[in-house]
């Protein structure tokens, strides 16, 4: 799960790191009376959206006064940005973040993950900050320090002076980076977290360190279980894409990829080699769809609803492999769904595993035009076949 940045920041204000004045606004009277309140010469406005590169994509303006905060913020909200790291359909702004302008002396990348190669947090830092990360890791990486936490001392002083000479710091603004290091790590550790970081943490004129941005990923193991309900409040759905959160609702693991042939199988594992196959036999798979291993009739016609709504599926490939789940459940939901949706594009069905002469039978009495498939290979083929056809 993401977080805007204003909520980012809220929760590293409880965390003791540091961060400019700035307020949240969803209307332009809001944004001038934060304007107001804030002061200053400069105030920048900031689209609220879950992707980076903002700044580049003009979801960030530099406002020099009450009237140019007033534009900026109308011209904003209502509309979507597009960024490199979104679809060309871009995210809605909602909101708005106005922000205290500041004097900027230099700019530093810093943020923590879980590598899970040495099976610790690591915090990464640069020089480059203010930068895309991705490009300064492919062209420029003796730039990225690393520092791995050892997940039972916790991070060390020694750890956060490293990165502080790494960067060139001071040893005042290296003070100042290891409680900002420390805060970032018990945020780590007690939000749940899966990435944290500040791009760009900025130095002042004034020789202050400051998070300009903040960007949070809350594990969502830990939002399903209900370890995190503050965040779990937090979260934003218009920011996140339609389809992937009907199939949440239905307890279905889904994901739209850019393809052509829709795929429903039970199992992660099973449902990546069945897009493997898919594309090496000259296909796009539209999505990953995982029913799970314990599904039902219902779940199945859900899924299967979900599959053939999208205007880019051309075929439906359904990969059973049934343990848990009986082949004939899973022919009864195909069969469900097939007569209630009406879908007019070839649908392939290969099942294997516990019932599966009962799965097959029903499906070759449904009097429906379902296409078997002997194995998975077999079903891959006649699904690309038929697309292509």
């Amino acid at each position: 799960m993401n977080l805007h940045e204003f909520q980012a920041k809220h929760i590293f204000s409880q965390f003791g790191i540091p961060i400019p004045r700035g307020f949240v606004a969803r209307s332009a009277a809001e944004a001038r009376s934060a304007a107001e309140e804030l002061g200053g010469s400069v105030q920048v406005v900031k689209a609220q959206v879950h992707a980076g590169g903002r700044g580049k994509a003009g979801g960030v303006k530099l406002a020099k006064s009450l009237d140019e905060v007033t534009e900026y913020t109308e011209a904003m909200l209502g509309t979507r940005l597009v960024t490199h790291q979104t679809d060309d359909h871009g995210m809605p702004i909602n909101a708005v973040m106005i922000e205290e302008g500041l004097d900027i002396a230099r700019e530093i990348y810093l943020g923590a993950l879980v590598d899970r190669a040495s099976k610790r947090v690591v915090f990464m830092g640069s020089a480059a900050g203010g930068m895309d990360i991705e490009e300064v890791a492919a062209t420029e990486p003796e730039k990225i320090v690393t520092v791995r936490v050892n997940p039972v001392a916790g991070l060390q002083p020694y750890q956060c002076r490293q990165m502080g000479f790494a960067l060139g710091l001071t040893p005042a603004q290296i003070k100042q980076l290891t409680q900002i290091m420390k805060g970032l790590y018990r945020c780590f550790e007690e939000r749940d977290l899966s990435l944290i970081e500040i791009n760009p943490l900025i130095v002042t004129s004034d020789d202050t360190l400051l998070a300009l941005d903040a960007k949070i990923n809350v594990d969502d193991n830990a939002i399903e279980v209900n370890r995190q309900a503050e965040i779990a409040d937090m979260r934003d759905l218009s920011q996140e894409d339609e389809t992937e959160v009907q199939a949440a609702e239905h307890g279905l693991n889904y994901i739209t990829l850019d393809g052509n042939i829709g795929c429903m199988v039970n199992g992660a594992g099973l449902a990546m080699a069945t897009m493997d196959v898919i594309k090496l036999h000259g296909g796009e798979p539209a999505n990953f769809l995982d029913v799970g291993g314990g599904t039902n009739k219902e779940r199945v016609t859900e899924a299967f609803k979900i599959i053939s709504a999208s205007p880019d599926v051309q075929g439906i490939l359904v990969n059973i492999f049934g343990g848990i789940v009986r082949c004939d459940m899973i022919a009864e939901g195909v069969i469900a769904a097939v007569k209630e949706v009406g879908v007019n594009v070839p649908v392939v069905v290969r099942l294997e595993g516990t019932n599966v002469e009962q799965g097959k039978q029903l499906l070759a009495e449904s009097g429906l035009d379902i296409i078997p498939a002997d194995d998975l290979t077999d079903g891959a083929d006649k699904v690309v076949g038929a697309v292509s056809a």
